[in-house]
C-alpha cells in the first residue's frame, strides 16, 4: 500500500446500511467472538428489514456479548445462529428448541473446518484497529479462525475500533484485504469479573495446592479462577496456554508468578485466543509483548499442548456424580463446553506430569448437592470419567487418576457436602459401588481438620504431603500396612497382625473426630496415594488426656517424619485443651523413643511390664 493510500483509508470508511446493499438471501455471514464482536455492524443488520436481509445464517463461535443474541430477532424468519459452544449466553434451551443450531466439534477442528468448505462463509464482519503506519491492522482481543472465515468470504468487512487494543501474535491483517471499512461507534465489548464467595476461595485454596511450581496451565473465565489468584500468586515459573486470557490472568503475570519460561511452546509467553476482561485489562494488553495471541488451531490443538511439560488443565464444574463425571456451567463462567475442554484434557492427559483439575462448590445457591449420584439428566457434561483427576470443593480433594469406581466414589463423598454424605453412601450402597457395610461417621463430617493440608520436604529430599485421614485413605492405608515389616507393624500394635480386611480397615480409616485425630504423610508423586506414614491422636474417656501412636514406613524413619507428626500431634492436643499425651513404647523401639524425648514437652517415664509407659505434659 502507498503512503498516499495508507494515510487516506479513512476514505474507505462507508455507512453500515451501505455494507447491506451487498447481502444477499441465504448467505452465512460469520461475526467475529466476544469482544471482537462488531456491534455497529450487527445492531444495523439485526435492525434494519430490507427485502434482501432475509434467510440469513449468522455464524459465531461462541457467544459471548449481548449483541448478537435476542432471541426475538432469531426466531423470526430473517436470522438463525449457528455456533459452536454452549454457554456463556447460548442458554441450553435455545439450542433444545431449535432457536440456535449447535454444531458439535472439538475446538481444534473448526479452523479445518471452514477452510474444507464443510461450513459455508459468504460475509465476514471482522473488528480491527487502526492501521499501523505499515498499513496493518490487529485482530486485537479475539483470533479464533478470523483469518480462516476471511479468506473463505467473497466479502470482507472491517469495523474499525479505535479503543481495540493492538495486540502481537497471528493478529495482523492488512487493511488492503477488506472489501468494506466501518467505523465502529461502540468500545469493544467488556466483561465484569463475577463476585467470588468465601466458599469458592476455599475450593481455589485446593485447587492451587494441587498446582506445582513450574505448571503450565489453561485460565478461564468465572469465580474458580478470580479466587486462584492470591492463592497461585506465589508458586514459581508458571505458564499460561489458555484460550482465554482474563483480568485473573494478568494480576497472575503481574504478581511474577507467570514467567512462561518451563513453556515448550511459546516460552517467554503467555498463549491465548481470546481475550475477555475489563477495560483495565485491554489498556494492559495493547502493544503488550507478554501475550501471543494465535488462531485456535493452535491453541487448543491438544498435541501441541502437550509438548508442555507439566500442563494442568483447570475447569470450574457445576455438578459431578459419584463415577467422576462432571457438568460444565451454562450460565455464569464461560465455558466452551466439552468440545475445548476434551482437547484440554486430551493434552493434559499426553503431557508428561500432566494434570486435570475440576473445582466447584459442594452445592449450589439453593442449597442443593452439587455431587449426585448420577449426572444423566444433566446437559453440557464431559463424560470421560477416565480425563477427571482432581475434583476439588471446599471440603477437600478427590484424587481419582486411575482409581477403581469404588475407591473413587468414596474420594468423591468426602468432599461432597457433610449433610449430603450419608445419602450417597446409601444410594452408592444400594448400586453395589460401595460395600453393603460400608461405615459412616455422620457426627465427624463438620469436624474434618482440613486444615492440615501441606508438604514438607526432610531428609534425604523426601517431600511428604500431609492431610487428615479420611474413609477413601482405606485401600491406601491397607497397602501401607502390608508394605511395613512385621517388626513396625508389632511396635504399632503390640501384637502381631498378619492381615487388615476390609472390615478392619474401614473402621480404621473412618475417624471419629469427636474423640480422635488422625494425620497420615503421603509420599512419592502427586496422586499416586501411596501413604508413607500415619500418626493418631485419642482421646481418654475423661477427656483429659490423649493417647498417641506412629507408623511410619521404613524409608522414611531417620528422616525427621516422626518428629514432625509428634508436633502436630502436640498442636491438635493444645487446640482440643488437653492436659497431656501419653504413649506406650516397647524398649527395643529406640527411634520413638527419641521422638518422645526430642519434642520438647516435660516427660516422664516409667518401666513396667517390660513396656515403657510415657507421659508427656501439654499444661506446663
Amino acid at each position: 500500500m502507498s503512503e498516499k493510500n495508507l494515510s487516506n483509508w479513512e476514505s474507505r470508511l462507508v455507512p453500515p446500511d451501505k455494507v447491506l446493499n451487498h447481502i444477499r438471501p441465504g448467505m452465512t455471514v460469520f461475526i467475529g467472538t466476544g469482544p471482537a464482536t462488531p456491534r455497529r455492524l450487527i445492531r444495523t443488520l439485526l435492525d434494519v428489514d430490507k427485502h434482501n436481509i432475509r434467510d440469513l445464517e449468522l455464524m459465531q463461535l461462541a457467544v459471548l456479548g449481548e449483541t448478537i443474541l435476542s432471541i426475538d430477532r432469531l426466531n423470526a424468519p430473517n436470522y438463525r445462529l449457528k455456533t459452536f459452544f454452549s454457554g456463556g449466553y447460548v442458554a441450553w434451551d435455545t439450542i433444545s428448541t431449535g432457536q440456535v443450531d449447535l454444531i458439535p466439534a472439538y475446538s481444534s477442528e473448526i479452523p479445518e473446518i471452514i477452510r474444507s468448505g464443510r461450513i459455508n462463509v459468504d460475509v465476514a464482519f471482522i473488528q480491527i484497529t487502526p492501521p499501523n503506519d505499515a498499513g496493518y491492522c490487529s485482530l486485537g482481543l479475539a483470533v479464533d479462525v478470523a483469518k480462516e472465515a476471511m479468506y473463505k468470504a467473497s466479502l470482507v468487512v472491517g469495523e474499525v475500533n479505535e479503543a481495540m487494543p493492538f495486540t502481537y501474535g497471528d493478529t495482523f491483517v492488512s487493511i488492503e484485504e477488506f472489501d468494506l471499512l466501518v467505523r465502529a461507534d461502540r468500545e469493544p465489548i467488556t466483561y465484569t469479573p463475577e463476585p467470588v464467595t468465601d466458599v469458592m476461595k476455599k475450593v481455589a485454596a485446593n485447587v492451587a495446592n494441587e498446582i506445582r511450581d513450574g505448571d503450565c496451565i489453561n485460565y478461564s473465565l468465572g469465580p474458580l479462577f478470580e479466587a486462584l489468584v492470591p492463592y497461585l500468586s506465589d508458586k514459581k515459573d508458571l505458564g499460561i496456554h489458555s484460550l482465554y486470557f482474563t483480568d485473573a490472568a494478568a494480576e497472575l503475570v503481574n504478581s511474577g508468578a507467570v514467567t512462561n519460561n518451563r513453556k515448550f511452546l511459546f516460552r517467554g509467553k503467555s498463549l491465548a485466543s481470546y481475550a475477555l476482561g475489563t477495560k483495565k485489562l485491554m489498556k494492559w494488553l495493547h502493544k503488550n509483548p507478554l501475550v501471543e495471541f494465535q488462531g485456535i488451531d493452535w491453541v487448543c490443538n491438544s498435541q501441541l499442548i502437550a509438548r508442555n511439560p507439566q500442563f494442568v488443565a483447570i475447569y470450574e464444574g457445576r455438578k459431578a456424580d459419584l463415577q467422576g463425571r462432571v457438568a460444565f456451567p451454562l450460565r455464569g463462567a464461560v465455558i466452551s463446553g466439552p468440545g475445548e475442554g476434551i482437547d484440554f484434557y486430551k493434552a493434559a492427559e499426553a503431557s508428561k506430569d500432566g494434570n486435570t483439575i475440576v473445582g466447584m462448590p459442594s452445592r449450589n445457591e439453593n442449597g442443593e448437592s452439587n455431587i449426585l449420584f448420577s449426572i444423566e439428566k444433566y446437559v453440557n457434561q464431559l463424560r470421560l470419567r477416565e480425563s477427571i483427576h482432581v475434583l476439588a470443593t471446599e471440603y477437600g480433594v478427590a484424587m481419582l487418576k486411575w482409581r477403581p469406581l469404588r475407591e473413587r466414589a468414596q474420594a468423591i463423598i468426602d468432599v461432597a457436602h457433610p449433610d449430603d454424605r450419608e445419602d450417597l453412601i446409601k444410594k452408592a450402597r444400594e448400586k453395589k459401588i460401595l460395600y453393603s457395610n460400608q461405615i459412616f461417621v455422620s457426627r465427624s463430617g463438620h469436624l474434618y481438620p482440613a486444615y492440615i493440608a501441606h508438604t514438607k520436604t526432610f531428609k534425604g529430599d523426601k517431600t511428604v504431603r500431609f492431610r487428615a485421614m479420611k474413609p477413601s485413605y482405606e485401600e491406601s492405608m491397607r497397602r501401607f500396612f502390608y508394605r511395613c515389616s512385621n517388626e513396625t507393624v508389632f511396635y504399632r500394635f503390640f501384637y502381631s497382625v498378619k492381615t487388615m480386611g476390609h472390615d478392619k480397615m474401614q473402621a480404621y480409616v473412618n475417624v471419629d473426630y469427636t474423640k480422635e485425630f488422625s494425620v497420615v504423610g503421603f509420599g512419592g508423586k502427586k496422586g499416586e496415594n501411596r501413604i508413607v506414614a500415619e500418626a493418631r491422636l485419642v482421646g481418654s474417656d475423661d477427656g483429659k488426656a490423649g493417647e498417641v501412636a506412629f507408623l511410619i514406613d521404613e524409608n522414611y524413619q531417620g528422616a525427621g517424619v516422626g518428629s514432625y507428626l509428634m508436633s502436630l500431634l502436640v498442636q491438635e492436643g493444645k487446640k482440643r485443651k488437653l492436659e497431656a499425651l501419653y504413649a506406650e513404647v516397647l524398649p527395643e523401639n529406640r527411634p520413638m523413643i527419641k521422638v518422645f524425648e526430642k519434642s520438647g514437652l516435660p516427660l516422664k517415664s516409667k518401666l513396667e511390664g517390660g513396656v515403657y509407659h510415657i507421659t508427656l505434659s501439654l499444661s506446663g
